[in-house]
């Protein structure tokens, strides 16, 4: 029988390295996110340099939070933290966890991304599965922080991918409006003229990127988010 439960012992171990993801593909896995190991350098040098406070408001997610240069002007009654690195999907985000939103232990999370992962083909559900493994990552080791998910914006240079956009916008407003830690910024409305299509003066000329107008709308949206949340 002690045979018996070494053998079967020995073949489970040796499952396990089967199923287990060789060299070549781990490496592969982590040079899809190397591209911005400079970026969070970076961070982790600014923070060294100027450490910033706990329990503060900590901005994340892709290109839109980078380019949000005015983001403490604009909130000057918060500490917050800008911690955008363009480019990137939630799945960038999650693999970068540890560095870019944990070590911070901020009060509240806002969140943006997603409209990098559509563009990459991602699925709809892809997104709202990807943006769940960060919920539950943070919820994980941060119980207390609350998450604020802003609305994949609309743009003129990626309109053919709008149904993607709502319906990932959908699922996770929906999952956000089931959980106390959780809520749901929509800035979607905000972006659209009367005809129902993007404001075209709110963008740079990639169509994709806001300028000062497009930042004036969030500066409002989420203004009056965070002043809801600084009264409960």
């Amino acid at each position: 029988m002690l045979k018996s439960c070494i053998y079967r012992g020995v073949a489970a171990a040796l499952w396990l390295l089967w199923l287990a993801p060789g060299p070549a593909l781990r490496a592969q896995t982590t040079n899809v996110h190397a591209r911005w190991e400079e970026s969070i350098a970076a961070f982790e040098q600014a923070d060294r340099t100027n450490p910033p406070p706990k329990n503060a408001i900590l901005f994340t997610g892709s290109s839109s939070i980078r380019m949000w240069k005015t983001l403490a002007q604009d909130f000057p009654q918060y500490q917050v933290i800008n911690r955008g690195f363009g480019g990137s999907q939630i799945a960038d985000v999650n693999y970068f966890i540890e560095r870019v939103v944990l070590r911070y232990e901020p009060r509240l999370i806002v969140l943006y991304c997603g409209g990098n992962d559509i563009n990459a083909k991602k699925t709809a559900e892809a997104v709202f599965q990807d943006y769940r493994t960060f919920v539950e990552t943070v919820g994980a080791r941060l119980p207390n922080t609350r998450i604020a998910y802003i609305s994949i914006a609309p743009n003129p240079a990626r309109w053919s991918q709008i149904e993607q956009v709502k319906a990932a916008n959908r699922m996770i407003e929906e999952h956000a409006r089931g959980n106390p830690r959780l809520a749901f910024i929509n800035v979607f409305p905000h972006m659209l003229g009367p005809d129902g299509q993007p404001k075209a003066d709110i963008f740079l000329k990639d169509r994709l990127h806001m300028n000062e107008k497009g930042y004036a709308i969030w500066k409002d949206v989420v203004g009056e988010f965070l002043r809801a949340e600084a009264g409960k």
